[in-house]
C-alpha cells in the first residue's frame, strides 16, 4: 500500500526560511517511505498585514518558494501536495492549491473558492475577499500515487458540497491544507474533517500551519490523516511548533469495501433535493 505523509509547521514571513522547512518536510517524508506528502496553507509565507502579503506575492513561474519544492520534489522522488499565494490579473492574490509530481511538474492548481467574509454592523469585520481572489471551479481529481485526490484549502471544508461533488467526480482522498485559527481549531478542526470523511467515503488529509506566527496571528495544528470510516489514522503533535510529520498506508481496497458494503452515493432523493455533480 502506499504511505502518505501529513506535516505541519509555523510559517512565518520569511520565504526562505519556509521554503528550508518545507524541503527538509519534503526529503524527510521520502526517506520514510512516503509517496506523496501534504503541505499546509500559505507554505510559502504568513504575512503581518494586507500590505506586506502583496509584497510577497508573485506568479507561480517567478515563485522562490515553489521553484525550492519542485526542486526537492524530483531531487527525493515524491509527490508533492502545497498551498501557496499566486498573484493575478487584478491587485488581489489567490490562495492557491498544487500538487507537484516526482519529476517537479506542476500538475493541478486548485483556488479557494469559499472566502472567509463577515461584516456585522457594530461588531467585527473580516472580508477575505479584499484582498484575495475567489477561484471559480471545484476542479477535477487529480491522478496520483495514493489514488484520484480532490482539492480544497482550509475554510472549504465547511462546505460539504464541494467534497461530495469531488466524489461524485471519482475523488478517493481529499486534501485540505490549512491555517486554523486556535478558537475554531479546537471547536471544529477533527470534526469537519472526520464528518468530509465519512460523507464522502474518502480519505481526508489534513496539513496543518502550527503555532505562533507573527503578532498577531497563531495557528493550531493537529495536521491529520482521516480514513473512509472517519478514524484519524495519524495526527501531528499539538505540542510543539517544531516541523513534523505524521504517516498513513492508504488502502483503496478498503475504501472501495467500505462503498459497496454501505453505498450512500446511490441512495441519495435526488428526486426531493439537487443532484450534486
Amino acid at each position: 500500500m502506499p504511505l502518505a505523509a501529513v506535516g505541519q509547521f509555523c510559517a512565518t514571513a520569511s520565504i526562505v526560511a519556509n521554503k528550508n522547512i518545507c524541503m527538509d518536510l519534503i526529503s524527510k517524508a521520502a526517506q520514510q517511505g512516503a509517496s506523496m506528502i501534504f503541505l499546509p496553507e500559505a507554505s510559502d509565507f504568513i504575512s503581518r498585514n494586507a500590505q506586506e502579503a502583496k509584497e510577497l506575492t508573485t506568479s507561480l513561474n517567478s515563485s522562490e518558494f515553489l521553484g525550492g519544492v519542485q526542486k526537492e520534489a524530483a531531487a527525493s522522488g515524491i509527490w508533492v501536495s502545497v498551498g501557496v499565494h499566486e498573484t493575478t490579473s487584478t491587485d488581489k492574490i489567490y490562495n492557491t492549491h498544487l500538487v507537484i509530481d516526482n519529476l517537479g511538474t506542476i500538475t493541478s492548481a486548485y483556488r479557494k473558492v469559499h472566502l472567509f467574509d463577515v461584516d456585522i454592523a457594530g461588531g467585527p469585520r473580516l472580508m477575505e475577499s479584499d484582498t484575495t481572489e475567489k477561484g471559480d471551479s471545484v476542479g477535477t481529481p487529480d491522478k496520483t500515487p495514493l489514488g484520484r485526490l480532490g482539492l480544497q484549502t482550509c475554510y472549504d471544508m465547511r462546505f460539504a458540497e464541494s467534497s461530495i461533488a469531488l466524489r461524485a467526480k471519482g475523488a478517493e482522498l481529499l486534501a485540505y491544507p490549512s491555517a486554523f485559527t486556535i478558537k475554531t481549531g479546537m471547536a471544529h478542526w477533527e470534526v469537519l474533517l472526520r464528518s468530509r470523511a465519512i460523507e464522502t467515503q474518502t480519505y481526508v488529509i489534513a496539513a496543518a500551519q502550527i503555532g505562533q506566527h507573527n503578532e498577531k496571528r497563531a495557528s493550531y495544528g493537529n495536521a491529520m490523516i482521516v480514513d473512509p470510516w472517519g478514524t484519524v489514522l495519524a495526527r501531528c503533535p499539538d505540542s510543539s511548533n517544531k516541523p513534523s510529520l505524521a504517516m498513513a498506508d492508504i488502502d483503496l481496497e478498503y475504501l472501495h469495501r467500505i462503498r459497496t458494503e454501505m453505498p450512500v452515493m446511490s441512495h441519495r432523493r435526488t428526486d426531493l433535493y439537487p443532484k450534486i455533480k
